[in-house]
């Protein structure tokens, strides 16, 4: 089996090109770092991309590669002179280079409104080394990112996952405010098929979710060669309360060309955007995350299913106690994504295992009225060791608002039916302490539950022991609400060699002996030897 790396990339320069960046970083944190390497990565694309529209400009007879709205025409970012990079590279060696960037992004900012407000433009503060900031401006412009060739091979994408990747390692487990493996962001998304609808994330990070979804309509329909048309039938909308990653966001479908509606501020406390009702949701909320601000919002609508944890008094670790204004989220975010579903919609979400099995703060309460209400489509167990955020094991929850048959999208009808998959055994470890799925994997996955849906193209579902299980409503009252996969779909089935039970107890029990027979020459071997040395046993 061919092992992909996490990222997906397979330029060949990214390790070096990290690698050399990063002892750049001097005494800078990862988080701080990220913004200085990820805002020229994006200055050089645009630049790049601008450069070959004004080249081609020039040599048309009647163009003028000064009027920016040539580019607008072609969906190509106008950059000012004093923002290009060839006039950047120049002065990278300038006491001053740092005020030039900040002057450099303003006028990109000022004269792309699509991006106000999105670009990092803190280059010129003190406490960020202008040498090394002239060597990091070196070594990225050693790379094409967008120019034609490039914007091909998604080459400035692909970095820029890369890159995303490495910092959420190298800032440990505050890393998963903005990045979610690539793996699980895929096997979400083939779950669901975003083909067509709005698809909505109100927790976005860096907007991994609505890259792969965008790569998922765009890989579906190469095939027929319309590609361009498939991606106007998805829309893309978006919250996210970290502003900084917000803006990373912004910068991550911006580089890639896509449109999307993406929102800053608190997805409970400001939901901005209460009046939208998603075909699809793919989210991967903080984990258990407490002190959200429940207070402010006890009441609201989307509670329908009971009221989440309120928080109250937490003892810390030096004997001291706070107060949290909310307690564990993860039933508040559960029920933020069903009130966001359209009456067809179709959600798929990270959570804690916990979230599975918790019966504490009206959590299970919750839990048993989302099942009596039939949203749960399907539940996924995961290995550990996925997350940079964390070694434990996580799950994946599918919602759907309707279980009706839909012969236009070729799913059978599964009024009752969940379907559990516990694929904790899963995955293969890339490092010491991360663990990656497979495409084989994922496929494998996807197309189980695909299958239990009852799509054609994925072949008849059938109950596979130790992986797989369509449980019924009877079936889950019976484990007290509980939907932890490993309870339903039972042992792996081992496999009959053939080998009579008697004859394989005999072969066993010779083996048994002679290994006690080699034990009692290797004790007498000991003894002697400490006997030889003056060490042999006191009578």
């Amino acid at each position: 089996m061919t092992k992909q790396k996490a990222t997906g990339a397979n330029l060949g320069f990214e390790d070096k090109l990290w690698n050399a960046a990063d002892k750049l970083r001097g005494t800078m944190d990862a988080a701080e770092y990220k913004h200085v390497v990820l805002g020229l990565i994006f200055l050089k694309y645009i630049s790049d991309s601008f450069l070959e529209k004004f080249n081609e400009l020039k040599k048309k007879k009647f163009a003028d590669p000064e009027d920016r709205d040539e580019y607008m025409a072609e969906n190509v970012f106008w950059v000012p002179p004093e923002s290009r990079w060839d006039y950047l590279q120049k002065r990278a060696k300038d006491p001053k280079i740092g005020q030039l960037i900040d002057s450099a992004l303003a006028a990109i900012e000022r004269d792309n409104p699509p991006l106000k407000g999105a670009l990092p433009k803190d280059y010129g503060r003190p406490a960020l080394d202008k040498s090394r900031l002239g060597s990091i401006i070196d070594l990225i412009a050693t790379i094409g990112l967008g120019d034609k060739e490039s914007r091909k091979q998604d080459i400035l994408g692909r970095v820029y996952e890369y890159f995303l990747s490495k910092f959420a390692e190298k800032e440990g487990k505050g890393g998963g405010e903005f990045y979610t493996p690539q793996s699980v962001v895929k096997l979400l998304v083939e779950m669901i098929e975003p083909y067509k609808g709005r698809v909505f994330d109100p927790c976005c990070g860096s907007g991994g979710m609505f890259v792969q979804a965008v790569r998922f309509v765009q890989a579906h329909s190469n095939g027929n060669g319309d590609g361009t048309k498939a991606l106007r039938n998805i829309s893309i909308y978006g919250q996210e309360s970290n502003h900084t990653t917000w803006c990373l966001a912004r910068m991550n479908l911006a580089i890639r060309g896509i449109d999307a509606d993406v929102k800053w501020g608190d997805s409970f406390l400001k939901n901005e955007q209460k009046d939208l009702r998603a075909d699809f949701i793919l989210a991967n909320p903080p984990f258990n995350m407490e002190d959200w601000g429940f207070s402010k919002i006890k009441e609201d609508v989307r509670w329908k299913y009971g009221t989440p944890p309120t928080g109250g008094a937490r003892k810390q670790k030096d004997g001291t106690v706070v107060h949290v204004d909310g307690g564990n989220a993860n039933y508040a975010w559960i029920q933020h994504f069903i009130h966001h579903l359209s009456p067809n919609g179709t959600a798929g979400f990270v959570l804690a295992n916990g979230s599975m099995s918790t019966n504490t703060s009206n959590e299970g309460e919750i839990r048993k009225s989302i099942i009596d209400a039939d949203l749960v489509d399907c539940m996924i167990a995961l290995p550990g060791q996925l997350f940079y955020t964390t070694q434990i094991p996580v799950c994946l929850w599918f919602l759907t608002r309707s279980k009706k048959e839909d012969n236009k999208r070729g799913y059978r009808k599964r009024k009752g039916e969940t379907l559990f998959i516990d694929a904790r055994k899963f995955g293969t470890l890339i490092d010491r302490v991360h663990r990656d799925l497979s495409e084989e994997e994922i496929v494998e996955i996807a197309r189980t539950y695909h299958a239990w849906r009852g799509e054609k193209k994925d072949g008849k579902y059938e109950d596979k022991p130790g992986f797989c299980k369509s449980a019924t409503f009877d079936d889950i009252k019976s484990h007290h609400y509980v939907l932890t996969p490993g309870r339903y779909v039972g042992a792996e089935a081992i496999e009959d060699d053939g080998i009579p039970f008697e004859e394989k107890m005999a072969e066993l029990s010779d083996k048994l002996y002679q290994q006690m027979r080699e034990s009692q020459e290797l004790d007498a071997t000991i003894r002697k030897n400490l006997d030889y040395l003056g060490y042999g046993e006191k009578s």
